[in-house]
C-alpha cells in the first residue's frame, strides 16, 4: 500500500476553510477576524492571492491566546494575586 502522508507543503499550510477547521471555528468567523485584522496571521500566495496560513503560526497564536486568559494562566489570575494594602490617610 501506497504512502498515504500528506505532503510537507500541505501539512504546514492551511488555506481558509484548513484553517478553521484546524482551529475549529468557522469560516465566516477567520475572514471577520481577518478584516479587522484580529487573527492568526495570514498571507496571499500565488496568482490568484488565496489567503494560507502557516500551521506554526495557528499554533503560536492559539498559544498567546490561552496565555492571555485568566482562566488558562494563573499568574493572570486577580485571585492568586496577593491582596493590596490601602494607603492609611492622615488626619490634617
Amino acid at each position: 500500500m501506497p504512502n498515504q502522508s500528506k505532503p510537507a507543503v500541505e501539512a504546514a499550510f492551511l488555506n481558509v476553510q484548513g484553517a478553521a477547521k484546524y482551529m475549529g471555528i468557522s469560516v465566516n468567523t477567520l475572514y471577520v477576524w481577518r478584516h479587522r485584522r484580529q487573527g492568526p496571521p495570514s498571507f496571499r500566495m500565488g496568482p490568484g492571492g488565496r489567503v494560507m496560513y502557516r500551521r506554526d503560526l495557528l499554533d503560536a497564536w492559539l498559544n498567546d491566546q490561552q496565555q492571555a486568559d485568566s482562566r488558562s494562566n494563573p499568574a493572570l489570575n486577580p485571585l492568586n494575586a496577593a491582596p493590596q494594602q490601602r494607603e492609611r490617610r492622615r488626619a490634617a
